[in-house]
């Protein structure tokens, strides 16, 4: 590069670009040509020349991925002088700058994350390319490791806010360096006790183990960091919390595998396959909710006597006939639910939770209108165990992370009530043990222990002393699993 285009990009001086494209019209290709060099773009970036930049930027846009001789790219070195302005313009002419890897594998989001001031820059690279946080520089480091030892805790919250909305948050805020240490050991070993709260609600495992075979507790107890101590440990021993960590770990591994076994290959389809198959499924949802509220032959019509022998609303056919048919239209509505759900995993988190409890709507008023409508109790009954089979299904996808607790929450607490006997007890004790080993965190466990109050209040109403044996002690455990997830 000329010393008049390098005086130009330093100074910002965009008739001196367009002289020295005049003398010479290959000058900006040869720059391009070099593998690693200091563009006008990297030189204009460093000393926050924006007119300047954006226009090298529309001259000649693979500037803004090159790296220089020090391994940066432009995009790097606005971040770095602090030039943040520039930064955002650059990455609003292309949001994957923000993942462009330079020296030691760190990318412009890992520059933001060391200082304090970039916090604004931070949230709109975040809110820009949510996928940037999943990036790993060579020493397996994320952004929160980086965040985490230069104890930015206003960047790590910022992180974890956004780790909650999305699919991945286990796997990233679970992430390994080279020495095996997650983001929670960093903290537990700097004692940083805001930190190891905020990396807890974000799903932080207690139990990880880095190389040394030390877990993060082990880590602030070998320091006796009292307070670090207090809020790893929680309120569970550690031979609970060691049998609960194995049962969760198999129980995921397990889902997964039958998951990927229903699922493999989903994650692929193209967007046009993926809408089309979306319609398809859609129809599918629509004619079998259409049949359940207008069975063949219609249904049983009052004639204002009191003393009839069947029931307004029920469906005319006979017990066989009406199972031989429903059985089939309860097949395919499960079957085009579940595709339904897997299908929606790529949208955004909030988008895909919404339409994931609108289907958990539907799902409830399918049933709702085959049980009303079914014949004999036995019927029902048989169509009740349809209903556990699509709650027990969406648990498991609930541990594989395509479907939101929300929604199974409203589907299972909609259910339990409607069955009976064995049926009612045994769908409390999945219920139970799935909350146990798989939601296990204390707001989903208190909050759901709650509604399962208020359910038995429904279904015994009339018995005051099972609502004092059973209920008052549920309302307890459910506060205060709650009050903890709030002092913790």
């Amino acid at each position: 590069m000329d010393e008049s285009l390098k005086r130009a990009a330093r100074e910002g001086n965009i008739v001196e670009l367009y002289a020295s494209i005049q003398r010479d019209g290959n000058v900006l290709r040869q720059i391009d040509e070099m593998e690693f060099v200091d563009t006008p773009l990297h030189i204009a970036a460093a000393e926050g020349c924006f007119d300047f930049a954006m226009e090298v930027m529309i001259l000649k846009p693979a500037f803004a991925r090159k790296l220089n001789q020090g391994g940066l790219s432009p995009i790097h070195l606005a971040v770095e002088k602090g030039h943040k302005e520039l930064a955002l313009h650059l990455m609003q002419n292309d949001k994957n700058l923000v993942r462009v890897k330079g020296r030691l594998g760190e990318t412009p989001l890992h520059y933001a994350v060391t200082g304090a001031e970039n916090l604004d820059l931070l949230a709109r690279f975040l809110e820009a390319c949510p996928e940037c946080i999943r990036d790993m520089a060579t020493t397996n480091q994320t952004a929160l490791h980086i965040a985490t030892r230069n104890d930015n805790v206003e960047a790590l919250e910022l992180i974890c806010r956004m780790l909650r909305k999305s699919d991945y948050c286990e796997d990233v805020v679970n992430q390994k360096d080279r020495n095996g240490d997650t983001a929670l050991h960093i903290a537990a070993r700097n004692n940083q006790p805001k930190m190891l709260k905020l990396l807890l609600k974000c799903k932080a495992d207690k139990l990880a183990t880095n190389q040394a075979g030390r877990t993060a507790l082990a880590i602030a107890c070998e320091l006796n960091n009292r307070e670090s101590i207090k809020i790893l440990r929680g309120w569970r021993s550690a031979k609970v919390l060691s049998y609960q960590y194995k049962i969760r770990k198999q129980m995921f591994k397990t889902v997964t595998k039958a998951s990927e076994v229903i699922f493999q290959g989903m994650d692929s389809i193209s967007s046009e396959d993926r809408n089309a198959l979306l319609v398809v499924l859609g129809l599918l949802l629509t004619a079998t909710y259409q049949t359940s509220i207008s069975p063949p032959g219609s249904v049983r019509q009052g004639d204002g006597s009191s003393n009839s022998d069947f029931t307004v609303g029920q469906s005319v056919m006979d017990e066989v006939n009406f199972l031989l048919f429903y059985i089939p239209a309860c097949t395919v509505f499960i079957v085009a639910f579940f595709l339904t759900l897997g299908l929606l995993r790529p949208f955004p988190h909030g988008f895909k939770t919404a339409l994931q409890v609108l289907l958990a709507f539907l799902a409830i008023s399918f049933n709702e209108a085959i049980s009303f409508i079914a014949p004999t109790d036995k019927a029902t009954d048989v169509i009740n165990l349809f209903s556990v089979l699509v709650f027990v299904l969406m648990m498991v996808m609930c541990v594989a992370y395509r479907v939101s607790k929300v929604s199974v929450l409203f589907l299972g607490c909609w259910l339990v009530p409607d069955l009976y006997g064995p049926l009612q007890i045994g769908a409390y004790l999945i219920i139970g043990c799935w909350l146990f080993f798989s939601l296990y965190d204390p707001f989903w466990i208190g909050s759901i222990g709650i509604v399962g109050c208020i359910l038995v209040l429904y279904e015994f109403n009339d018995s005051w002393m099972v609502i004092a044996i059973v209920s008052v002690p549920m309302v307890l455990l459910a506060l205060f699993l709650l009050w903890l997830e709030v002092v913790q």
